[in-house]
């Protein structure tokens, strides 16, 4: 098997959380999402893992997470930093997020040499996905001097929570299973049984039931870097009067890739739920769930055991 990495996005700020929702515990032994996901990589054999944090939270993100995982793999950490533009850019007054899910990507360049996938610290994704996703960067290369990316698309309905609205890319797949476009649409919400999203507020838009959406996990190799690198100053410059709150979305810029004919990415289905705590009210729905799936045999009671 080639060496395959972990990229886990992990300096969101949580502010629909109320907190850092990266570091609340879910498992028996006060496990976190972060530590399901990343034993799940293990096990389907990924042999390093990139944490991309907010260096306000290096210290309290490497005593809750790092120093265990630092014990069973090559472990990295690097800081997503607002200031880290290009050339004739300078931060934006009023500007305190960092800049999204593809800068995020792109500030791990220097140390990731392999084929990888990309996930947020906060979602549940299940084992299937990275199994999915490690077979795919084993056995696919470059087609026509195109990369060959993947995502694991997930049925609507699977991923959304009661409590809230949620940001998922809505996703249209040819007959061929690859994706033809993604949209990201921030503001998801459950309305009895169906989903609808707003852009505004005020007019919503009803999504087709069974609909696939990304849930920002992705099967990449290293050229997916100068794309980004290449298209950061292009989105700086096209949200020149919102830079104080846009961000360069990892969907969106896979998206671009797309429809320029410049990648081509699978759609590997699951029927897998998601699981995460965007809101304080999730907690106890994700910790039964972790539960169950212990009960089932999926994994330990003690994640970690020596």
């Amino acid at each position: 098997m080639a060496k395959i990495t972990l990229v886990v996005l992990a300096a969101g700020i949580g502010s629909r959380f109320g907190g850092l929702k990266q570091v609340e515990p879910v498992g028996p032994n006060n496990e976190l999402i972060i530590d399901y996901s990343i034993y799940d990589a293990l096990k389907a054999g990924f042999d390093k893992v990139v944490f991309v944090i907010n260096e306000n939270i290096q210290e309290l993100f490497r005593e809750r997470i790092g120093k265990k995982i630092e014990k069973k793999v090559e472990t990295a950490y690097i800081y997503q930093k607002i200031n880290d533009l290009p050339a004739d850019f300078t931060v934006p007054a009023g500007r305190v997020k960092p800049w999204g899910t593809a800068h995020a990507v792109l500030s791990c360049q220097k140390v990731v040499d392999s084929p990888f996938v990309s996930i947020n610290s906060d979602d549940y994704y299940g084992a299937s996905a990275f199994q999915m996703l490690g077979s795919f960067l084993n056995n696919t290369g470059d087609q026509g001097g195109r990369p060959q990316y993947a995502m694991i698309g997930y049925v609507l309905e699977n991923t959304l929570t009661e409590n809230g609205s949620v940001a998922r890319g809505i996703c249209r797949v040819n007959p061929e299973g690859y994706l033809q476009e993604i949209h990201e649409r921030t503001r998801i919400e459950k309305f009895g049984e169906v989903a609808r999203y707003t852009e505004n507020g005020t007019d919503w838009v009803q999504i087709p039931k069974g609909s696939i959406v990304s849930m920002n996990i992705w099967g990449l190799t290293p050229r997916i870097f100068t794309e980004l690198e290449t298209g950061f100053p292009d989105f700086l410059r096209e949200n020149q009067g919102e830079l104080s709150k846009a961000e360069y979305y990892l969907p969106e810029a896979i998206g671009h890739l797309i429809t320029g004919g410049k990648a081509r990415v699978k759609v590997l289905p699951t029927s897998e739920r998601w699981y995460g705590v965007t809101y304080q009210q999730d907690k106890l729905l994700v910790k039964k769930a972790i539960a169950e799936l212990i009960r089932a045999g999926v994994y330990p009671e003690k994640l970690w055991a020596d």
